[in-house]
């Protein structure tokens, strides 16, 4: 019998797997899987859950990747929601509760692709799929925990599929084929303490922090690639923790976010802040200090043989020919790229993190659908 992606789905979403909890949602999906032929091994590092699944042969020619997550974020306010954010209720069309949409109806249609597809037409190939509960969290022990121990083991993707939500507004409108990249910067201006009666006694550092931030944000960083918009700066804060009035503080922090192309990395991009805090340093005399996290540089898989097979099947399945597209956030493609080309294809988005999240019932068998073309078109 095929596999319900639609029940699936609703059964993960009861499981409270807020990150970097399981919450059984990996041992649901691992019972299944394992019933159904694959061979799994849980890869859990650091207390984060992840789980392999392999369908046929290590070392095939070719093997067609899965990817996606089981965690979710918090519900925040739980007197806000309608319905219980862990209940997995179908009501007026709708499938409610955390995770709904980002992502485990799109893990639920992927892996009943996945099984039905094995069980009906045995592929010369092999099928890997690899979850993880650290998305949604530091992804630093998720996905990328998984492909440390891939490549310590000998598994290997030829291409991969990441489940995330894509769509705008109707699903099959667009698919991702690259990311940018996304880093925050933290500064902190430490100037001299003084009575605001008396400003040319102290260095103030609010006025420093405010000159450099301005100099940041006014000039552009980029017009744009062929296939990226242009880079962004925003500033996200500033803050002196400073309740008087009557009193110059000695210390101003501010923290900055750059969503970047591929003009730029991380470390250029560190190296310009750098400068830029060098220059407005010497010219105030306040010392600034700088640290950066940077969450992960952009990507890019150039149009090819991968993104028109996910284009064809989209387009075979739902009537639309999605655009290409690197705009949204960061995703766990940005680790799988170094490990193959990989591209994102899944629902519309527009309730994930929300109070209230849902998916629109009917938009998950039809994702199950396109996933299953996918691998039937793959594997011809």
């Amino acid at each position: 019998m095929p596999v319900d992606p639609v029940a699936l789905t609703a059964a993960l979403i009861r499981c409270p797997s807020v990150t970097p909890a399981e919450g059984g949602a990996l041992r649901l999906l691992e019972d299944l899987l394992t019933e159904a032929g694959f061979s799994c091994t849980r890869v859990d590092r650091n207390g984060t859950p992840n789980l392999f699944a392999r369908w046929g042969r290590k070392g095939a020619n070719r093997t067609f990747g899965f990817n996606g997550h089981t965690d979710v974020v918090p519900v925040g306010d739980a007197a806000a929601w309608t319905r219980d954010p862990f209940g997995g209720e179908i009501a007026d069309g709708w499938l409610w509760g955390r995770g709904a949409t980002d992502m485990k109806s799109g893990v639920a249609a992927f892996v009943a692709a996945a099984v039905d597809f094995v069980r009906e037409t045995p592929p010369d190939g092999a099928l890997i799929l690899t979850l993880t509960g650290d998305e949604e969290g530091d992804a630093t022990d998720g996905t990328v925990a998984l492909l440390d121990w891939m490549a310590t083991e000998g598994e290997a993707m030829s291409v991969c599929l990441v489940g995330e939500p894509t769509c705008p507004e109707r699903l099959g409108e667009m698919m991702k084929i690259g990311r940018r990249g996304s880093m925050t910067a933290f500064f902190t201006a430490r100037g001299v303490q003084g009575h605001s009666a008396y400003p040319h006694r102290a260095k103030n550092p609010v006025a420093v922090m405010a000159r450099l931030v301005d100099r940041l944000s006014s000039q552009p960083l980029d017009a744009g690639t062929a296939h990226f918009d242009p880079s962004t700066l925003a500033v996200t804060t500033i803050d002196t923790g400073n309740p008087a009035t009557n009193v110059i503080p000695a210390l101003c922090r501010a923290t900055v976010n750059i969503r970047f192309n591929d003009l730029h990395s991380g470390a250029s991009l560190t190296d310009w802040l750098t400068a830029e805090a060098a220059t407005v340093q010497t010219e105030t005399g306040v010392e600034i200090g700088l640290t950066v996290k940077i969450s992960g540089e952009s990507f890019l898989t150039p149009p090819g043989d991968l993104s028109d097979l996910v284009a064809r099947s989209v387009e075979a399945e739902t009537g639309l020919r999605p655009e290409p597209s690197t705009s949204g956030g960061t995703s766990d493609a940005r680790f799988v790229k170094a490990h193959c080309p990989v591209v994102e294809f899944g629902l519309v988005g527009k309730t994930m993190h929300q109070v209230d999240e849902r998916v629109e019932v009917a938009q998950i068998p039809a994702l199950k659908a396109i996933y299953g073309r996918i691998l039937k078109d793959y594997f011809a």
